[in-house]
């Protein structure tokens, strides 16, 4: 599987953005999808997650501003971000997950997300 993302770029704090990641499976809709970011020198971090079921999790740091949601006609993931912040500002890098027989875990090439005070 590979996963393609967009959207990312500069915005000024306040401002939102929308993260596109589109995956290369006609099976897209039995894999949970999810949004991480990694910060300059910080560990990467779970932002949103959403599994096959359509069931949504977020960061404490999102919550309210925040929304990851999934097309699976077009096999593609999506992280709309309001009310962005600068502590927002890093690499955001979509995941596609599932559990069957084996572990099947895969990364895209990861989108930069700038948010200037």
């Amino acid at each position: 599987v590979q996963l393609q993302a967009s959207g990312g770029g500069l915005v000024q704090a306040g401002g939102s953005l929308r993260l596109s990641c589109a995956a290369s499976t006609s099976i897209f809709s039995i894999y949970n999808m999810g949004w991480y970011r990694q910060a300059p020198g910080k560990q990467r971090e779970s932002v949103a997650t959403i599994t096959y079921g359509g069931n949504t999790n977020y960061a404490d740091s999102v919550k309210g501003r925040f929304t990851i949601s999934r097309d699976n006609a077009k096999n593609t993931v999506y992280l709309q971000m309001n009310s962005l912040k600068p502590e927002d500002t890093a690499v955001y890098y979509c995941n596609a997950f599932r559990q069957m027989l084996k572990i099947e875990n895969y990364w895209g090439q990861g989108t930069q997300v700038t948010v200037s005070s």
